[in-house]
């Protein structure tokens, strides 16, 4: 199969590199932005008529699109841009993959829930109820790729981290060594996805022979729930474990709880938005990692590409 991955210098287009590394399959990796050490085709998938050439130029039997407009707060201030990168470009990958026969997998979002109050974990049947521009067109984008007529994975995930790019993880590693007191939120609840273990359940369902006859929504992060201060303990934990094995100084930051309401924001975000993995585990057989055994991984191989 010819494969076209999107927004792949991004963190799960970047792990997605290494788990097909393998493959027989034929991999195309495209973004707009250029990052030195990854070979990259240039493709603004804004542009319909440019995504149609390429898909059919190359014979592409699977989009797996990690492009977005991730930014939730600026999302508020950029409608128009978040709803051209997460609703309008998405219709342009299905149509596409209409026109090929082929499949789409996308990558959403748990901010397409959140304004309901519940307190047990989102099944892929729950309503939609974003607090803002991202969830919203998220969720547009969803139900534009629903109404296309091409055969999709919809996967959505939350609180997406890895070695590479920006994101939480890094963030508080950052934080937490140059800080002595730090405030982390605690009432808001969810799970981390180690991005690695994301792009192993989408080529797993790529190589299935499975993967044109249980198409639909899928929710994955990894096993558990904590909060954001949980997940920032967690970090500052096992960084101070490696840190104490290489024989150098621990952290020293004094890491504590805080309300949503000490950082205003101009989006409200999910208090609760755990989600349910049992169709994933049951259709696909696999086995989800705990949120702690992916995070210590993931920065045992953050420490090896940073040496």
């Amino acid at each position: 199969m010819n494969i076209l991955v999107t927004g792949a210098n991004g963190q799960l287009g970047t792990e997605m590199r290494i788990v097909s590394s393998g493959s027989t399959d034929k991999y195309f990796f495209s973004d707009v932005n250029d990052v030195e050490g990854f070979q990259t085709i240039h493709l603004d998938i804004t542009d319909k008529d440019a995504v149609r050439a390429f898909v059919q130029e190359n014979s592409i039997d699977v989009i797996v699109n990690c492009a977005a407009f991730t930014n939730v707060d600026a999302a508020q201030s950029n409608r128009s841009l978040a709803e051209l990168l997460n609703a309008t470009a998405p219709s342009y990958l299905a149509a596409a993959m209409v026109e090929r026969g082929g499949v789409l997998f996308h990558i959403s979002t748990d901010y397409v829930f959140g304004k309901e109050p519940y307190n047990t974990p989102c099944r892929e049947d729950r309503t939609g109820t974003p607090t803002g521009v991202y969830g919203e067109t998220k969720l547009q984008g969803e139900k534009a790729i629903a109404a296309s007529g091409c055969r999709y994975y919809i996967i959505r995930t939350a609180w997406l981290y890895s070695e590479y790019g920006k994101n939480f993880v890094k963030t508080m590693l950052s934080l937490t060594s140059s800080k002595p007191q730090l405030k982390v939120v605690f009432d808001q609840v969810g799970t981390p996805t180690y991005a690695l273990d994301l792009a192993k359940l989408i080529c797993t369902i790529i190589s299935s022979g499975k993967m044109k006859e249980n198409t639909g929504i899928y929710h994955y992060s990894n096993e558990g729930v904590c909060s954001w201060y949980d997940f920032t303990k967690m970090i500052q934990a096992f960084d101070n474990e490696m840190r104490t094995a290489a024989g150098e100084e621990p952290t020293l930051c004094d890491v504590q709880p805080c309300h949503s309401s000490e950082f205003p924001s101009p989006v409200i975000r999910p208090s609760y938005s755990v989600l349910d993995k049992s169709k994933v585990k049951e259709v696909f057989g696999v086995e989800i990692p705990y949120w702690t055994d992916s995070l210590r991984l993931c920065m045992k191989n953050l420490k090896k590409i940073s040496k």
